[in-house]
């Protein structure tokens, strides 16, 4: 699931439940580095892209072609030096087999660039459409349904969780009644996070088993707070199963089906999906991977039920769908000003790189002045972290492995979405 957190925390989780379930899955032919692969940049308007194999007897993996579509004359191949060596030491020293970044400026001109591969076996390099699990940023989509409701005064952010779910939260010192949904939203509810005592087995002994929300939300329960509503912050991925199932007994629809119609219809979003159980990922595809331990090899656990994450992380998208949805939330066209307002009130996280949380969305400052807008997702096999700015530039970057890359694969993630939003200024 958004596997959910900060790579540093939920590591320890997700190395275990795959090394006790490693049997469940079949495993890669490959090695920890693609010590060969590297990204490069062609224009789309190049008559040929072609996929270079290896010749390092270290890698299985090919080096990848990285294409750049152009709308506007302000991109061009000699822009992205920087971008395309953190994707090559993703590839490498991070250990990833395959990442892609696309980055859209303020004029519409867009550039795709990939590294590595999207399947060790096949070698096949990474698909410039590529459809990938968002993970966490599956709560910036949910966020902002809630945040509908409460402009169209449907749901209180400062009312609590009792006033929607009656009964819900009760128990172990959990209390619905002193719970807002702004502290849902916001991860100062002190609910205990489901990936702090979901059974490590479970996850992966059977990846298609359905899981229901409810029972994912009792098992978090069955724990104290981790503090007093409203007196810390702490990621929990319980408050927005919380927030999926308020969605429902508002609207009597489920979040999946609130998602579609809100926001992936109306922004024509083809590439985004809300899957439900189905355990497939849609269209082109990176195999996403996990590796065990230290120098194990990849396993292949591109087919999972999302229903584990729900509405806390299942979701399915693409570099160019999520660039419009970031592009369309934080300049105005989802939200009314009085909630966009209320979403992008932050508070600090503690993140020594100065990151703070919204409401369903976290801003990070950028070295070229200004703040990236977005959220990071992290699910089995895939890691990923959009971004954005007020002023028209969006950022996505994606790698298929999850866990198991290396301590600084977090790091090179996000300095690739902020060298891209600051390289996309012109």
């Amino acid at each position: 699931m958004n596997v959910i957190k900060g790579r540093r925390v939920r590591g320890g989780l997700l190395t275990l439940a795959v090394a006790m379930s490693v049997a469940a899955v079949t495993p890669a032919d490959t090695t920890r580095r693609n010590t060969a692969a590297t990204a490069t940049v062609a224009e789309s308007t190049a008559a040929e892209s072609t996929a270079a194999e290896s010749t390092a007897a270290e890698s299985t993996a090919a080096e990848s072609t990285a294409a750049t579509s152009t709308t506007a004359p302000s991109t061009n191949a000699a822009d992205h030096t920087r971008l395309r060596a953190l994707l090559r030491r993703l590839t490498t020293v991070d250990g990833a087999p395959g990442a892609l970044v696309e980055v859209r400026n303020r004029h519409g001109g867009s550039s795709v660039l990939t590294s590595g591969v999207a399947d060790v076996k096949s070698h096949a390099p990474i698909h410039r459409d590529s459809r990938f699990r968002i993970g966490s940023v599956t709560k910036s989509f949910v966020a902002t349904v809630v945040l509908q409701l409460v402009g169209e005064h449907r749901v209180a952010l400062d009312a609590p969780v009792e006033r929607y779910l009656p009964g819900v939260v009760r128990g172990h010192g959990n209390d619905g009644r002193r719970i807002t949904v702004r502290q849902l939203l916001q991860h100062t509810s002190g609910v205990p996070d489901i990936l702090d005592y979901l059974t490590p087995q479970e996850i992966l002994k059977d990846p298609l088993a359905h899981h229901d929300t409810r029972d994912l939300v009792n098992i978090a329960l069955a724990h104290p707070p981790t503090f007093m509503p409203g007196t810390g912050w702490r990621y929990s991925n319980t408050g927005y199963l919380l927030a999926g199932m308020l969605i429902e007994k508002v609207t009597g629809h489920t979040y999946g089906e609130e998602i579609r119609r809100r926001i992936i219809a109306p922004l024509g979003l083809r590439e985004t999906y809300v899957p439900g159980d189905a355990p497939s990922i849609p269209g082109p595809h990176p195999r996403g991977y996990v590796r065990p331990g230290e120098d194990a090899p990849l396993v292949d656990i591109t087919e999972i039920n999302p229903s584990v994450a729900g509405p806390s992380g299942s979701m399915i998208s693409s570099g160019t769908d999520l660039n419009r949805f970031l592009d369309a939330l934080v300049r105005g066209r989802l939200l009314r000003p009085a909630q966009l307002r209320q979403m992008m009130n932050t508070r600090p996280t503690g993140n020594p790189d100065g990151r703070a949380y919204g409401l369903g969305l976290e801003s990070r400052p950028l070295p070229c002045g200004g703040l990236s807008w977005g959220h990071t997702g992290d699910v089995l096999g895939y890691e990923t972290i959009g971004g954005a700015t007020v002023e028209g530039r969006q950022a996505t970057a994606m790698v298929n492995v999850d866990p198991g890359g290396s301590d600084a694969q977090d790091d090179d993630m996000k300095a690739a979405v902020q060298t891209a939003l600051c390289e996309s200024r012109s």
